[in-house]
This record gives structure tokens, sequence and C-alpha cells, in this order.
């Protein structure tokens, strides 16, 4: 073997090189220690191989007579001092990754650069016998020069490296950079890539968002806030506007009782107010669906409260009955008639804060109308009351009964002071047996909340259209 390794040193060294390559190529990706033991194994047997043949990288090719020879030799010694480089690249790469995910990865592409560079100036000094003084002050000008003709992607690696030490946002975080609101797809030497939510790729330099004003919603990651804003003319009384929205924030269950939901007063001018009515959920994927159903929730609750949304517009001569009838699904089939009567046979009753509206099992001879308020809708579970959903204007409650003779599986709970509307089952029975529109919708909603009854017992989605839950929550 030393015989071997004597005589041929320079053709051995390179067929290692070659099966390094080789093992490199055909190690799949994924397994990463056996890459890089692979790559110890290849240098270690590579250094032990010049050392035997009587070569040093730190000096020079032995074989001054033999040109040949002695250029080959240089060659492989230079190349030592480039493997040894990139293995111990590999080694901190494989560190920074187990310790910093891929975020270490910017941060090992300048070590790397770092170490390759201290690997060329340590060749050329200790095999090529070159001044390195010179080759330094010559290189320190150089850099300069470059320097300020890259002045700008140096800012971008200098702050790529000062984002992945102190991570401010990592990868699949949603993020806003000035702005700019997307999901963050990769952070390299140069920019941070997000992905908007219409689906473009927006580019960040590092120097700018180093330097910007940025807002994590990913983080914590169980506290997300949403919030809405609503305009209404300035005559209309603050307290009633802040009263009906504070009642929206409690018509959803999806809101965190901790941090409490709040309404304010954003901005005030002389033609009107903007109030923002503000909440926090625990999933991120869960913002755009709990806002869009707050805006709703404020609609309803302020036409509750009487605020008039445009100042110039004709009301209609309705009494509130009868504006609520719009809103119940279930009675949208009637004509203005239908509804204009049975408007008139609705009579308001008040309940205060948590107080029984429904018990359960227990038989209702009314139909009731939310007309201001939030309610309660909960199901036994063995022991336990479990939540179901929550009710604002619009919807009703008591309809078991209507179809099948059924009493109420489900106990209807005042969560603020409320004012609703009773009609007697006897006229919507007519309305049943004149429009099989309204039949129709009857037995939809019952099914609904049969169906969301079971799916929250069970603990599994309900087979129901869009809304789960929510359905409790739409007007009826």
């Amino acid at each position: 073997m030393f015989e071997l390794i004597h005589n041929w040193p320079l053709l051995i060294g390179a067929t290692l090189l070659l099966i390094d390559l080789l093992l490199w190529r055909a190690i799949p990706a994924e397994r990463r220690n056996a890459r890089i033991t692979a790559r110890l194994l290849a240098f270690l047997l590579f250094s032990w191989v010049l050392i035997s043949a009587g070569m040093s990288p730190l000096q020079p090719a032995p074989w001054v007579e033999d040109v040949p020879r002695n250029l080959l030799a240089t060659v492989l010694e230079i190349v030592w001092w480039l493997f040894a480089a990139r293995t111990l690249t590999v080694v901190l790469g494989l560190m920074l990754i187990v310790r910093s995910g891929h975020t270490g990865r910017l941060l090992q592409d300048v070590l790397g650069a770092i170490i390759f560079l201290i690997a060329i100036v340590a060749a050329a000094a200790y095999v090529m016998q070159l001044p390195v003084k010179g080759l330094l002050a010559t290189s320190g000008a150089m850099a300069i020069i470059v320097g300020l003709a890259l002045q700008s992607t140096l800012s971008d690696v200098f702050s790529g490296i000062v984002l992945n030490t102190t991570r401010p946002y990592q990868i699949d975080d949603w993020i806003s950079i000035d702005g700019t609101e997307g999901k963050v797809l990769d952070i390299d030497w140069r920019a941070t890539r997000l992905l908007t939510a219409n689906g473009s790729m927006a580019v960040i330099p590092n120097s700018v968002a180093a330097k910007a004003k940025l807002l994590n919603f990913s983080r914590p990651n169980d506290v997300h806030g949403v919030s809405i804003s609503v305009v209404v003319p300035s005559q209309i009384r603050p307290r009633r506007v802040l009263d009906a929205l504070e009642k929206a924030l409690q018509g959803t269950s999806a809101l965190l009782a901790n941090p409490k939901a709040k309404a304010t007063v954003k901005s005030v001018s002389l033609e009107s107010v903007e109030y923002e009515a503000s909440g926090f959920v625990a999933a991120m994927g869960t913002k755009t669906e709990t806002r869009n159903y707050l805006f709703d929730l404020a609609h309803r609750h302020l036409e509750a409260a009487g605020v008039n949304w445009n100042p110039d517009a004709v009301p209609k001569p309705w009494s509130r009955q009868r504006s609520l009838l719009e809103d119940v699904r279930i009675f949208r089939s009637l004509s203005d008639e239908e509804k204009d009567s049975l408007s008139q046979r609705m009579m308001p009753v008040e309940y205060l804060a948590d107080q029984v509206i429904l018990g359960l099992n227990e038989a209702s001879d009314f139909l009731l109308v939310i007309g201001t308020g939030v309610v309660s809708a909960s199901i036994r579970d063995g022991e336990r009351s479990v939540e179901a959903g929550r009710m604002g204007p619009g919807e009703i409650l008591g309809v078991e009964g209507l179809l099948d003779g059924n009493d109420s599986n489900v106990e209807f709970r005042s969560l603020t002071t409320c004012l609703l509307y009773r009609i007697e089952k006897t006229a919507v029975r007519s309305c049943l047996e004149q429009r099989e529109e309204v039949k129709s919708a009857l037995s939809k909603l019952q099914r609904h909340r049969q169906q969301a009854s079971q799916s929250l017992l069970l603990q599994r989605p309900a087979a129901v259209k869009k809304g789960g839950f929510l359905s409790w929550l739409k007007p009826h």
C-alpha cells in the first residue's frame, strides 16, 4: 500500500477527489449526515496520501527537477486547501442548520466565503510562496473599490445577517414590511421574499427590511389581532355606537376572552366619527372569516340600536318589528302585506343579562325574534354544558315543535340585555300552511342546528354547507 502511494501519489490523490465528488452526488441530500461523513473520510484519506507521498500543504511541491510532476503536485496541494475549506464549510453548515434551521443558511454562506478566502490566501502563501503582504495590500485596495461599487449589495448582505441573527421573522411567518403584507417564503443573502394575499411575489431588500416598520402577525403563535373600523355620522351619540360594537364583539365565540375585545373611538371629524372594534383569535387562518363576520354583526347591532348610516337616505316608515322581518330568513318569501300583518302580532319582551330565555327540553308557545342583544345557545354533553353558538339581531329561537312536535334540546341564555319579539306559533303555523317556502326554510334551519349539535358532541365537522357552528350565527 505504501509502495503504491509512493509510486503513484498524484494519481491516487486525483482518484480520491473523483470518488468524493461521485459520493456527494450519489448520496441523497436528505441523508445529510451520511454525505458529510463520506466527505470527512475522503478528506482524511486525501491528506494521508499527500503526507505519505512526502508532500505538505504548508510547503511547495518537492519535485523541482520534474516540472510536470511538480506542477501536478502543486495543484493537488492547492486543492487540499480548497478541499479543507469546503469540508469545514459543510460541517459548520450542518451545525448551523441543526441549531438555527433555515435561517442559518445565510450565515453559512457568509462564513463559507470567508473560509474560502482564507484558504486561497494560505495556498498562495504556503504552496506558491507568493508575497502575501503585497497580495493582502492589493486585495485590500481592491476590496475598498469593490465595496464602494457594491455598497447597496453589501448593505443587503449584512442586514440579512442581522435579520437571521435577531430573527424578527422566520419562514412561513405572515408579516408586513412597510405596508407590504405576505407570507415569508425565503430569506437569502440579498432579499426577503413574500407571497402576498393576491398570489404575487414581493421581493424586499434586506437593508429595507432591517430599517422598516415590521409587523409579524404570526407571533405570538396563539394570539392574533383582528379589528374592524366603522364610520358613522358625528351627530349620533358615541355611547350608542360603542354599546352596539361591544355587543357585536360578544356576538362571536371566535374571539378570545383574554386579551379582552374592546371598542374605541379612533378618529373624529365634524362630519363623522370613526370607531374601531378589535379582539384576538387563536389561529391565523380564522382572521379573515372572523373579521368578515364582525362586519356583519356590527351592521346588525348598529341597525338594532337605531344608528342611521346615511343621514341623507329617506328611512322607510317601518316599525322595528317590521324591519326585523326583512332579516329573518324563513320569512323572506312572504309578501309585504303578509309581513306587515305578522309584524303587528310581534310583542316585545325584555331579558336581563345571564337570564335563561328557553331552558333545556322546554316547550315554547312562541317563536322569538332577537331585536337587540346577544343570546348564547348551549347543548348538554353529559354533565357539562357546551356552547354551540351565539345569536344576534334578526335571528330566531323557539322553532322546535313547529314541524315535528319535539321539545328544544338547546338552552338559550342572554349574554347581554336583550329585547326579543314574540310571535305566537299559531300565526307561524298559518304561514307554514299557506307558504311552502316558509316550511322549507324552517326545515332547513332545524336540520342545520341538529347537525351542528351532533357535530359538536362527536367532535367532528358538521356535514352541512359552509359555516359549521357559524350557521347558528347567521340571520334566519
